[in-house]
């Protein structure tokens, strides 16, 4: 067992409880979202996503913040258990760049925080174009095709 494997699975498991912070803190309900849905809207510079931040995603807040929580929890799943590291990876990277782009535009001119988010993306970046590394249950012989990496 070479170390740089386990290293690799303590990085997915790291980043998987990462996503299971974020996804637990809206188990309990999203409507605390709304407010900061809405201000990322109006607050996010970018050309074309501003606009669809505000006529898409605001009136249908719900929706968007409850689909942000299945994924998270989905991703956090999957990367703790090892099961379609890639795949969660590469939906963990969506996420991420979503976090990026939109939430950390809320952060303020205290540009402090705003490495969390950009972080994030590197390091499911990193866990997309890697293997599982170990333990992994997607290495066991008799998991299906699609829950292996």
């Amino acid at each position: 067992m070479p170390l740089s494997d386990l290293f690799r699975g303590l990085l997915r498991i790291g980043v998987g409880l990462y996503w299971l912070y974020f996804a637990s803190q809206k188990w309990q309900g999203v409507a605390w979202m709304q407010p900061l849905i809405r201000r990322s809207a109006s607050a996010n510079p970018i050309p074309g996503l501003h606009e669809f931040l505000v006529q898409v995603v605001s009136p249908n807040w719900f929706w968007f913040a409850l689909a942000q929580s299945l994924a998270e929890t989905l991703v956090a799943v999957f990367l703790i258990l090892g099961l379609a590291t890639r795949k969660a990876a590469f939906l963990g990277l969506l996420l991420a760049v979503n976090l990026a782009l939109t939430v950390a535009f809320l952060v303020g001119p205290d540009t402090g925080f705003r490495w969390m988010y950009y972080l994030a993306v590197l390091v499911n970046a990193q866990l997309f174009f890697t293997e599982a590394g170990i333990p992994a249950l997607g290495q066991l012989r008799f998991m299906p095709a699609w829950l292996k990496d």
